[in-house]
């Protein structure tokens, strides 16, 4: 393959990555959108490959087989409540990726030198130290969303103060990278990497679980620039591109989650909000009314507005093919059934789309917390499917509750409001939640798909 035409198909697969992008904005076209990604791919894969001199081939085809058959397997077993882990564990990979192309890069440098030499070893330096920070954060990051460790953020004394000192070490280690022989710029940049390793554990530890969707999102960023940086390194135009679009648009992605939060990216980066799940909500003077899936169906079957809340317990329970059942039950005796999506419900952005996309869910019904926030007073029943702190009237109500400022959906001004939990533990975030306790609030104990199934039931008869 010549030169032109590789750079062609570069610019081909450089434009349906960016078309990609395009259609994953919006739930009608996120199919299309992935097709043009995957043709992307293939097109970048193929040409790169055609590229290399055989001999090349002999090393490449085996780990390329071996990685295929690995993705494969994977893609086939892994359960939608498992994709914020799969994602996790995807940027850790490209993190410790950068990490070796960039000391192989300073092992085995080009023939570059003045001012050449020195952007060269800039992108090296940059490359490690973002793809280090991406590695362990991500393995974190994966370990939090997976219950391996603990949710509850780690705050240790003067922790901003350690951040800081390990970048200033950075700093000074990429001076005597640039300035040293190469024997003491090796070590230096392999000092930097240890570094570069433990604030990347460090700052997710020290994000509570209330941030984990952001700082799922913030790691894609970061894989991004990483990714944009081993392009730098290697000379790839396509790399370099492919990475500043997955990393400019995962920093988007996480400026818009933060604002959805009302939390600032800096402070979510920082960490220190949010405790892992599990304890008993305690409310002074509240009382928890009870319901049953009888209950449920008949308030159900004279309603005319339902709106459906989804969450995480949503996910984990597997019901949403069963709630799409009843949501088409319940259109054909033409009642007006909307779901309301909050930008952060689940452990991933987009988790709960997936989701109702999965079960075949009409996108049109499918609509977000700015779009349907204003339309709660009117309506007879709201269901909310395992969720908690995006219901939380706390956020508006309760100026010290550590969520305070969060914008919510505002499910308590309904007529009446069917809270679906196992019991009553918090959420994610580990606050207490008022909203069970509303007069207009009535709770439907018991797992999820089981409850719903009874209902669906209920409703035929």
């Amino acid at each position: 393959m010549t030169f032109g035409l590789l750079t062609a198909c570069y610019v081909a697969a450089s434009i349906l990555f960016i078309l990609s992008l395009g259609g994953l904005s919006n739930q009608e076209t996120a199919r299309r959108g992935n097709i043009y990604g995957i043709v992307g791919m293939a097109i970048a894969i193929a040409a790169t490959i055609l590229w290399l001199p055989p001999e090349a081939l002999a090393y490449i085809a085996p780990a390329m087989i071996v990685g295929a058959l690995i993705g494969v397997v994977v893609a086939l077993k892994v359960e939608m409540t498992q994709m914020p882990q799969l994602v996790a564990i995807l940027h850790s990979f490209v993190g410790l990726a950068a990490v070796l192309v960039g000391l192989n890069s300073h092992i085995s440098p080009p023939n570059f030198t003045g001012a050449e030499k020195i952007i060269h070893e800039v992108e090296i330096f940059l490359g490690v130290f973002i793809g280090a920070i991406t590695f362990t954060g991500s393995i974190i990051a994966f370990g939090k969303l997976q219950g391996a460790i603990s949710g509850k953020p780690l705050t240790l004394p003067f922790r901003h103060g350690l951040n800081g000192i390990a970048i200033i070490a950075c700093l000074v280690l990429g001076y005597l990278f640039l300035t040293q022989d190469h024997t003491v710029a090796m070590i230096c940049l392999l000092v930097m990497t240890g570094i570069a390793f433990v604030v990347g554990a460090h700052l997710v530890m020290a994000i509570g679980g209330a941030d984990m969707p952001v700082v799922v999102s913030m790691l894609n960023s970061y894989s991004g620039w990483a990714a944009a940086a081993t392009g730098f390194m290697l000379g790839n135009d396509l790399l370099i591109v492919v990475g500043a679009l997955v990393g400019s648009s995962g920093a988007i992605l996480s400026y818009i989650m933060c604002r959805a939060m009302n939390r600032h990216f800096v402070s979510v980066i920082l960490g220190g909000f949010g405790t892992s799940g599990g304890t008993a909500a305690v409310t002074e003077g509240g009382e928890v009314i009870a319901t049953t899936v009888e209950e449920t169906a008949a308030l159900l079957d004279d309603a005319q507005s339902v709106v459906i809340v989804p969450g995480y317990g949503m996910a984990v329970a597997q019901a949403q093919q069963t709630v799409s059942e009843i949501t088409n039950k319940l259109r054909a005796k033409k009642v007006n059934v909307r779901f309301a999506i909050h930008p952060v419900a689940g452990r991933l952005p987009g988790h709960m789309n997936v989701l109702l996309a999965e079960a075949r869910v009409p996108y049109d019904i499918v609509l977000e917390m700015d779009e349907i926030n204003d339309d709660f007073p009117e309506t007879d029943v709201v269901l909310v499917i395992g969720a908690n702190d995006i219901v939380n009237p706390g956020a508006q109500e309760d100026p010290n509750s550590p969520i305070a400022g969060m914008p919510v959906l505002e499910v308590w001004k309904a007529k009446t409001a069917i809270v679906s939990k196992r019991s009553m533990a918090t959420g994610y975030a580990g606050v207490d939640n008022p909203l069970f306790y509303k007069e207009n609030t009535r709770m439907l104990f018991g797992d999820a798909k089981e409850s719903f199934d009874a209902v669906l039931k209920a409703l035929a008869d």
